[in-house]
């Protein structure tokens, strides 16, 4: 059983080396470690070829960091990803609303929600 253990880490583990850097390898292996219990390290580092050193400093930072999270996270995407405001492709866009639901709108005018009592059938259409 452990031979094959050692085999999925070690696939696993050719899978993803090129795309991780030296801490996200690090905290990689001590996870994969951690998940096998008792000789864990050894077991890992046997598949990987990482120094047990390296796992071990790696749980040291886990541990680290679930007692300490980062006060700022870090951005996945940079600044500016994602998907941009339909207002920024298309200004005339609010326009088009307003005009499509002003004549049947409920409530208070000064509110700046607004009821509607055509369904997104009718708008679609108009």
């Amino acid at each position: 059983m452990e031979n094959n253990t050692e085999f999925v880490i070690q696939r696993k583990f050719e899978v993803l080396k090129d795309v991780l850097d030296e801490q996200s390898r690090r905290l990689w292996a001590a996870v994969e470690a951690e998940a096998l219990g008792r000789g864990g390290i050894t077991s890992v580092s046997k598949a990987t070829g990482l120094s047990r050193t390296t796992i071990y400093e790696g749980i040291r930072r886990i541990a680290e960091l679930k007692e300490k999270p980062s006060k700022g996270k870090k951005r996945i995407r940079l600044p500016g990803g994602g998907r941009k405001p339909v207002v920024k492709a298309d200004p005339s866009v609010l326009v088009d609303i307003e005009r499509l639901v002003d004549p049947v709108t409920r409530g208070d005018p000064q509110s700046p929600l607004r009821w509607t009592c055509k369904s997104v059938r009718h708008l679609a259409v108009a």
